[in-house]
């Protein structure tokens, strides 16, 4: 079973975005990305989820879902994410994102 990715801290320990946040960010399609201690994520539902450089592969290499798809599905949230080589992603726009 493949574990959800979620940030070192939650919601309640930092809000990004407020007036004392002071946190680089990064736009990343339809949200942006906080950035700090070598990574970077951005608040999905209830928590931070971590977010990588969008994935090594794009979507006309591969299109995740697809008949000829035989990766892992993880539901999350509001998308599908799918697993391979030791790490997961989901589409976002015209790329993958790491999940």
């Amino acid at each position: 079973m493949t574990t959800e990715i979620k940030a070192e801290h939650t919601l309640d320990d930092h809000k990004h975005g407020t007036a004392d946040c002071t946190h680089e960010t990064v736009q990343h399609g339809d949200h942006t990305d906080y950035l700090h201690d070598s990574h970077r994520h951005a608040e999905h539902d209830d928590h931070y989820d971590e977010h990588d450089e969008p994935a090594e592969h794009t979507v006309v290499d591969h299109t995740h879902g697809a008949a000829d798809c035989t990766h892992e599905a993880v539901e999350h949230g509001d998308h599908t994410d799918y697993v391979h080589d030791g790490h997961r992603h989901a589409a976002h726009g015209d790329h993958y994102d790491e999940h």
